[in-house]
């Protein structure tokens, strides 16, 4: 079974401050990804200011309103205030089976959740997590240890895994936990063929610490230079790994999105 995934902040379907709306511009580029599952981070369930002041404002929260008629999806509120609040979302073109959100703040300055769908693939459950850590390296390793635990309790080990969003982790040190806890690759970090069930030496070794992880660089939109979006996986081969950088992309966030093309890797599934 293929699949195709992405994963996108999207600042919030506004300009900087808010002066402008881009939530329009942004339903018609995602719509073009032709994503089967897609991981969005900074997503407005509600804002009563900007429905104000933009005429062209969606009725619905940001989720509903880019989901359309071909996907479904579902929200998790993190940062809630006096005129809205917002969160990460996922879209999915599969059948959506439970959802959970998890409270991992670390501070009162930054509301951060993780959102857990499990969503139908074929005949197997795949666990998704959207991911929008916070600004402070200590918020983020606190929060990887609280999303490895959570992965750990509730994650069956043979079952299909997507880890996809915003780590803010631009000094790249946070992979290294990733691989050696959770046995996971991240779509980026090496040649399409990696799998996890013949896992590369130099995934290994950098599971142990003793090599750089490379990533795709996602931010800021106008010229990336910053690896702060990730996919990680389990139970997946990649076909396809790619930044979408350029027009339209570097005018409608502040961050460029990922588009994954994944198979079924049924040895490790099944084994």
């Amino acid at each position: 079974m293929k699949l195709r995934i992405a994963t996108y902040n999207i600042h919030k379907g506004v300009t900087a401050f808010g002066r402008k709306t881009r939530i329009h511009e942004l339903k018609e580029a995602i719509k073009a990804l032709d994503a089967d599952i897609i991981f969005l981070q900074e997503v407005q369930g509600q804002h009563d200011h900007h429905a104000k002041k933009h005429e062209a404002w969606p009725s619905q929260g940001q989720h509903e309103f880019l989901a359309g008629d071909t996907h479904q999806s579902v929200y998790g509120m993190n940062a809630v205030y006096e005129h809205g609040h917002h969160g990460n979302a996922l879209l999915s073109r599969l059948p959506i089976k439970t959802s959970i959100n998890r409270d991992v703040s670390d501070h009162a300055y930054e509301q951060r959740g993780i959102l857990h769908v499990v969503v139908q693939l074929a005949e197997f459950e795949a666990h998704c997590f959207v991911v929008h850590l916070g600004l402070f390296a200590a918020s983020r390793r606190r929060q990887i240890q609280a999303l490895i635990q959570q992965i750990q309790e509730h994650v069956p080990p043979q079952a299909p895994l997507i880890i996809a969003g915003d780590f803010n982790d631009w000094s790249q040190r946070l992979s290294h936990t990733m691989y050696k806890e959770l046995n996971v690759i991240e779509a980026f970090d090496g040649p399409s063929q990696h799998t996890n069930s013949q896992t590369p030496p130099r995934f290994k070794l950098r599971g142990l610490g003793l090599g750089q992880p490379h990533h795709a660089r996602t931010f800021p939109a106008g010229l990336p230079w910053l690896s702060l979006d990730r996919i990680y996986l389990r139970g997946f081969k990649v076909e396809n790994a790619a930044v979408m950088q350029g027009a339209p992309w570097k005018n409608l966030s502040d961050h460029v999105p990922l588009s994954v093309e994944l198979s079924l890797h049924r040895f490790d599934l099944l084994s």
